[in-house]
Parts: C-alpha cells; sequence; structure tokens
C-alpha cells in the first residue's frame, strides 16, 4: 500500500527540515513524498534541496496560499492513501505511518484519524495542547466536533470522487474539506487512538486578525453545510478549553 505525504511551504527555513527529516525517517517503506514550495522569499527552497534524494516530486513556483499548494500536491500524488504534514509539524514517531497503514489494512477505512499534540514552537518538547480526537460520529460535528486536519489520512479514490481543498477559503478550507468527507462523503471512518503529529503553536492560534477571520469563514462554511453556524463554532471553541488543561496535567505527570 503505497502512501503519498503532501507538505506545503512558504518561508519556513527555521522548520521545515524538521518536517522532512521526520517523514524520511519514517520506517514505512513505501512513501511517495511531494514537497510544494510557494516560491519562498527566504532559504527553504534551499533547505528542500539539500533532502531531494528522498523527496519523489519537489516544485517552487509561485501559489496564491497553502491550500493550492496542497492541491498542487494533491494532483501529483500516485498513492493508494494520501495524507499531509505541515511545514511546522513533524510527524509523532518513526512508526507513525506504518501504524496508520495497518489500520487501513485491518478496517478497510476510507479515512483514518488520530490524535495530535500542539507543541512551544521553540521547545518541541513542551506540549501546550493535548488534542484526543476521539470517536467518530456524524452528530457530534454538528456540535464542533472535527479530528486534528494533520492527522486525517484519506484513500485517494475518496479524494477523486469528494474533490480536493476549496480555495475561496483562505484559513477555513480544511475545515470545510472534513466537513465535506467526515459529514456528506459516506466514508468507512476509523480513529487510531495514538499520536499522529506534533504541531508547532503560532501564527493563526497568536494572531487576534486571522482568528476573526477564521471564525467568520467558519461561519459561512458551517452555513453552507446546513449546520446553525453561531451554535456550531461556539461549541468548537469551547471543545479546545479542555484541549489546554489536558496539557496542563500531562506536565504535572497527572495522566
Amino acid at each position: 500500500m503505497k502512501v503519498s505525504i503532501i507538505t506545503s511551504c512558504f518561508n519556513r527555513e527555521a522548520t521545515i527540515g524538521d518536517a522532512i527529516e521526520s517523514v524520511l525517517s519514517q520506517t514505512y517503506p513505501d512513501i511517495e513524498y511531494i514537497v510544494i514550495d510557494g516560491a519562498s522569499k527566504d532559504n527553504s527552497w534551499a533547505v528542500i534541496q539539500r533532502y531531494k534524494e528522498g523527496i519523489a516530486q519537489m516544485v517552487s513556483e509561485r501559489d496564491r496560499g497553502m491550500y493550492e499548494g496542497i492541491n498542487k500536491g494533491l494532483k501529483r500524488a500516485t498513492g493508494d492513501i494520501i495524507g499531509l504534514i505541515h511545514s511546522d509539524d513533524f510527524l509523532f514517531s518513526k512508526e507513525t505511518i506504518a501504524h496508520i497503514v495497518r489500520k487501513f489494512e485491518e478496517t478497510g477505512a476510507d479515512l483514518v484519524y488520530g490524535n495530535g499534540l500542539f507543541v512551544d514552537a521553540k521547545d518541541t518538547q513542551k506540549v501546550v495542547r493535548n488534542w484526543i480526537s476521539g470517536s467518530y460520529s456524524k452528530g457530534k460535528m454538528k456540535r464542533g466536533w472535527l479530528p486534528l486536519h494533520p492527522t486525517v489520512y484519506i484513500r485517494r479514490e475518496c479524494i477523486e470522487r469528494l474533490g480536493m481543498y476549496d480555495e475561496s477559503f483562505k484559513i477555513a478550507a480544511d475545515s470545510d474539506f472534513l466537513v465535506r468527507y467526515l459529514y456528506e462523503g459516506n466514508l468507512k471512518v476509523a480513529y487510531l487512538d495514538e499520536y499522529i503529529v506534533r504541531m508547532r503553536m503560532g501564527g493563526l492560534s497568536t494572531d487576534p486578525e486571522k482568528m476573526k477571520q477564521k471564525w467568520a469563514e467558519d461561519l459561512r462554511m458551517y452555513r453552507s453545510h446546513g449546520f446553525s453556524p453561531y451554535l456550531t463554532l461556539g461549541m468548537k471553541i469551547l471543545s479546545k478549553i479542555p484541549q489546554f488543561i489536558s496539557a496542563k496535567l500531562m506536565k504535572k505527570g497527572a495522566i
């Protein structure tokens, strides 16, 4: 079973190497790694080129944002299963992809998702949010539940049927993508109760203006899918609180 992993990058010279190394160090042998750089103005492309022997496809050209970059990667992907690793993030362990593939094989799922850790941007061993996705149901989605996006792996045939990311969303395209697949796609879904990824905190999580933009896009997205937008968004925001509490308990050794 071939796995395609896509990384979209723009001006991430400090972190893109960690993302790439986490993919290239996987024990699972059949990985097609695709890196799409948006014509970075820093040294990102130079860092990416250091790993060219392990990257199946690498492109550097201007785009209109992260989701266009991801869509470019999806069009190039030839794997049976497709997943993402963002340029600020890295896979949790060297066995992560092997465990994901085993879950697909054991369950016959169309889509597998798991758990993730948000970590301090400078100290990646310091956990800031502990995202335990939990079990899947369509009813939970109307109450704001979604799995952590970079933990989601999908069969390519489902992407060909259900479509790529809606680039009219600049921030919430990932949420729209997940709602389309998990709420409307009638897929067989499996939960892998393991950590899949470590994600550096920063950017959107610390930028009030971008957070307002994301909420506005979330409202538009939920409305387009027939959800009660304000109720669903409110419950989604509240659902984050236990993740911060859980991270603090992890630090204290309580869990």
